[in-house]
């Protein structure tokens, strides 16, 4: 087992990891960039290291400098944690090559499953089913209108490197379709520096479902079950659930194809295979070759610390579980915890957190990186922490969910806290009739509430 690790992150996930390292009594460095110098991450280490100015691009996406951390504290790996350089296979190769491990799957997986259009094919071979497009990339714009012609209207314009929201457009009808490409593309260039685009078929108003992997050196795999991620905003995952509710045997067909996937992959670590469902049929959208912002759903109703899976995988040894050691316990909510105001466009809110009191009690978890006192910064994503409930059912994990957000004290900034309360109370939530397009078809509601409350 790892003596040193080093965390190259910041925020929540930073504090999740060394957490883990803490239990398994592993040593961690946090690298922090100028305005970091304060945050938790960098208390809880054993070491810190500055690797850089506030612009992420000078510290936490440079390779050079993490590298140079981690040689000069004699870190032996590297959890990259989730966004900067987790789904990067260029990092990936240089620590290889330094021969520092990776904690994640290898550079030449996450090269071919975070490329959109490479996975697709890749997953088309492996007989998964996908959303009806492109069998890859599209060349220029007069290709893309030629396979939208052919998929039919409505289709999603996606970025073949891209993430989080960005570089995709929608194309209601072909007199869109030119203005939605280009757009895309230009914003996919100035994101990821890449701008190859793939086109699918744009399911309309499905739910978001995915299953958590882990996979060893030694082709075990193993599935620990979906989450429910449909509650979304431009894209954006708000709310997430496990398990979904979904039928067993669509969840059957679901985990099965996921671990098919894997296995023609020969994936590695832990990781994500995302799906759109609708009318009762499922279609592979994308892979995510790193720890999810909602693994800890999955860990209250399996027990399992991912995170620690992560890094035993990455350390050569085996998993010692077997499916049928997995049982499944109750429900789980998450609810992303945002320095944002959503009556002003949901504009991010940083500036000094003056009060903070976290809720907490049976099958109550924060996630987070914030005390009174700590600044939040602009430079970085609004998250600023994660509330994660578990009940025996979803009616008592609503419940403790609506009773911790009205604990939850944040001062000093705004939050999207009411925000979250109120889906939380909206019926067709509670009744579980839910899809992407909730919190669009709901907002003028979910907005209805006293910003002093």
């Amino acid at each position: 087992m790892f003596q040193k690790i080093l965390v190259a992150n910041r925020g929540e996930i930073a504090v999740r990891i060394i957490r883990s390292c803490m239990y398994m009594g592993i040593k961690t460095v946090a690298v922090y960039s100028e305005v970091d110098k304060d945050s938790l991450h960098v208390q809880l280490a054993d070491e810190s290291v500055c690797i850089g100015g506030a612009k992420s691009s000078e510290s936490y996406l440079n390779m050079e400098n993490i590298i140079s951390a981690a040689i000069h504290t004699g870190s032996e790996a590297i959890h990259p944690g989730f966004g900067f350089l987790s789904e990067n296979p260029a990092f990936a190769e240089l620590c290889e090559t330094c021969g520092i491990v990776f904690i994640g799957p290898k550079s030449h997986t996450i090269s071919l499953m975070g490329n959109k259009s490479k996975a697709r094919e890749m997953m088309i071979q492996a007989g998964v089913p996908v959303v009806p497009g492109s069998e890859g990339s599209v060349k220029d714009l007069n290709e893309g209108k030629a396979i939208a012609e052919k998929i039919t209207y409505p289709v999603l314009i996606k970025a073949s490197a891209g993430g989080g929201g960005r570089g995709m457009r929608i194309a209601f009808k072909k007199e869109d379709f030119s203005t939605a490409f280009e757009t895309a593309k230009t914003e996919a260039k100035n994101a990821f520096g890449d701008q190859t685009m793939y086109i699918e078929k744009y399911i309309e108003n499905p739910k978001h479902i995915e299953v958590q992997v882990l996979c060893d050196k030694y082709g075990n795999v193993l599935h620990l079950g979906e989450r429910d991620c449909s509650i979304q905003r431009r894209n954006q995952k708000v709310i997430e659930e496990a398990p979904s509710l979904i039928s067993k045997s669509l969840r059957d067909k679901m985990t099965d194809v996921a671990i098919k996937a894997c296995k023609h992959v020969q994936y590695e670590n832990a990781g994500t295979i995302e799906f759109l469902v609708s009318n009762n049929e499922f279609y592979f959208i994308e892979m995510n070759t790193r720890i999810q912002v909602e693994h800890p759903v999955t860990e209250m109703i399996t027990q399992i610390d991912i995170i620690s899976e992560q890094i035993k995988i990455a350390a050569g040894e085996k998993l010692v579980m077997k499916q049928n050691d997995i049982h499944f316990h109750g429900h789980s909510i998450e609810c992303r915890i945002n320095a944002e105001n959503p009556k002003n466009q949901f504009r991010p809110s940083p500036g000094d957190l003056h009060l903070f009191h976290m809720p907490s009690g049976p099958g109550v978890r924060f996630d987070s990186f914030i005390y009174s006192g700590s600044k939040i910064l602009p430079h970085y994503d609004s998250m600023i922490g994660k509330m994660i409930v578990h009940g025996k059912n979803r009616d008592e994990a609503i419940k403790k969910m609506q009773a911790a957000l009205e604990e939850l004290v944040v001062q000093g900034i705004q939050t999207n806290q009411s925000f979250l309360y109120l889906i939380l109370h909206e019926p067709c939530y509670l009744k579980g009739d839910f899809d992407t397009s909730f919190i669009e078809s709901h907002l003028e509601s979910l907005l209805e509430y006293d910003e002093h409350e």
